[in-house]
């Protein structure tokens, strides 16, 4: 589709003389737009062609090709239209996006991935910055170091990476964006040996709201360094990351281990007990589904990447909870076991979900999961229970901005159903789902956001380290620009 494009472009561009992109399309009209305070503005015709010459990417308005593909996101049921996308070649476009859209004070969406399931990367009426033209990884094997650039997807990093036997630790879905995964924390399958995605971030380039490119560290913009570390995309747009890379062997040991639902509580107690003792090189996911038309199950997803020798050993307190209906766990290429939760089509299901840390799981999860569940003959209902621990909660809760070392799983509820069934009966199965559950819990994964949140809610998430975090805030973002997000109060300043 973009060679064909291409293709029409080049000659439409002989045709009329090889005139600039933004000439032969015809000179566009006032274009309504709204605020990021929700005010209505109006940018004129000659802004926006100013704006188009300045960029070496491009600029989408709705009646441009690649404008529809563009503002779509992981989740169907969000349906958004940008009075304008910008697609940045690279940090002078961001720049130039950024400037314009703070001289207008326009609402801005950040779109790496596009997995925020509420939709924060895309707006009605805003501006949205897609990041999908700026992807690379370079790769250092010496020096154990990757160079990413900011709108990358996570599965780019870990090929180019395990070329060389290295590895850091990000998601689990290898379509997903590596900027707002980062930022936010970035649980996976490592993280419990070498950390969170965040941890292993040696420093950031990023664009702030004020326009300036900026280099964060330990040693440059130290407190800006701190802060993007958990804080989200609250303070400017990353361009590139710098990562650590650990040694691994290339093949793991993963996969699921399935068991009827009648064993759940044998299944989440043996988890619940063993899991904080479990040995770092040990990710496990525990989960309880209802599909869509077919009977319950439970199970337990597997990943260890310790000596193979090992494997046994480690998971003797896992095996014995019985014989499971299906054992799917066996040696595999990491790579490919980080895509196994891929979905070849994304777009087919809507989806809506809550999560929460929890500390511990004690039996009455068990009991409060199983009465929630029911079924369902269109939606497929999920709780899970994303393993954390290890090294993620050897890390002191101010060394980073994300505050939840205490988590010992990310627990969640999931609804997903077929695209054009209405979502109402099925986000509120989830809703009253997750009201039983979410007792238990201590914080949320700020890039799991719902976005109706409310500031109270959001800035007291962020634990001891919030007002730190809302005085950087308010030196790098006074005005709020980037608030498509888990979003930080500046100081100073009353945001509904």
């Amino acid at each position: 589709m973009q060679r064909r494009t291409l293709l029409q472009t080049a000659a439409l561009a002989t045709m009329v003389g090889a005139a600039p992109r933004w000439t032969f399309a015809g000179a566009p009209a006032d274009l309504s737009a709204v605020t990021g305070d929700g005010k209505p503005i109006t940018i004129t015709a000659k802004l926006l062609t100013d704006l188009r010459a300045s960029l070496r990417g491009k600029l989408l308005l709705a009646e441009d090709p690649g404008y529809e593909q563009a503002r779509q996101v992981i989740n169907p049921v969000i349906d958004r239209r940008p009075a304008l996308i910008i697609q940045p070649a690279g940090v002078a476009d961001v720049r130039s996006a950024v400037n314009f859209a703070r001289s207008l004070g326009l609402l801005v969406a950040v779109k790496c991935g596009g997995h925020s399931f509420s939709g924060q990367s895309t707006c009605n009426g805003g501006m949205q910055i897609d990041l999908s033209a700026m992807r690379g990884v370079r790769v250092d094997p010496q020096r154990r170091r990757a160079w990413v650039a900011g709108g990358t997807l996570l599965g780019a990093i870990d090929h180019e990476a395990m070329a060389f036997g290295l590895v850091t630790p990000l998601g689990t879905v290898s379509h997903t964006g590596v900027g707002g995964l980062t930022t936010g924390g970035g649980f996976g399958r490592m993280a419990r040996r070498f950390g969170l995605a965040l941890d292993n971030v040696t420093a950031v380039d990023i664009v702030t709201a004020d326009g300036v490119f900026r280099r964060a560290s330990a040693k440059d913009n130290a407190d800006l360094y701190w802060a993007v570390r958990g804080g989200g995309g609250n303070f400017g747009i990353i361009t590139d990351f710098e990562f650590q890379l650990h040694p691994v062997e290339r093949q793991v040991i993963g996969g699921t281990l399935v068991f009827p639902i009648e064993r759940a509580r044998d299944v989440l107690s043996r988890y619940a007990e063993y899991t904080p003792r479990a040995p770092d090189e040990l990710y496990l996911d525990a989960w309880f589904a209802s599909p869509a038309g077919r009977p319950q199950v439970c199970g337990i997803n597997v990943c260890y990447s310790g000596p193979a020798r090992d494997f046994e050993r480690a998971m003797a307190p896992i095996r014995n909870i019985g014989t499971p209906v299906a054992d799917r766990v066996a040696a595999v290429d990491y790579d490919r076991l980080q895509r196994a939760s891929d979905q070849s089509d994304a777009r087919s299901e809507g989806n809506y979900s809550k999560n929460g840390f929890v500390s511990s799981i004690t039996v009455a999860n068990v009991k409060d999961v199983l009465a929630g569940f029911g079924s369902d003959a269109r939606r497929t209902s999920i709780v899970y229970f994303q393993h954390a621990g290890g090294a993620i909660g050897r890390v002191a809760t101010n060394a980073t901005a994300f505050p939840h070392r205490h988590a010992q799983a990310n627990m969640m509820v999931m609804a997903n159903w077929p695209v054009n069934d209405d979502a109402k009966p099925h986000i509120e199965w989830a809703r009253q789902c997750w009201k039983t559950l979410e007792p238990y819990t201590h914080g949320f994964y700020v890039n799991e956001v719902e976005g109706n949140e409310g500031a109270a809610v959001l800035n007291a998430n962020y634990l001891g380290n919030y007002p730190r975090l809302a005085r950087i805030k308010q030196q790098y973002d006074p005005g709020n620009l980037f608030r498509l997000n888990a979003n930080i109060t500046p100081v100073g300043k009353t945001i509904s």
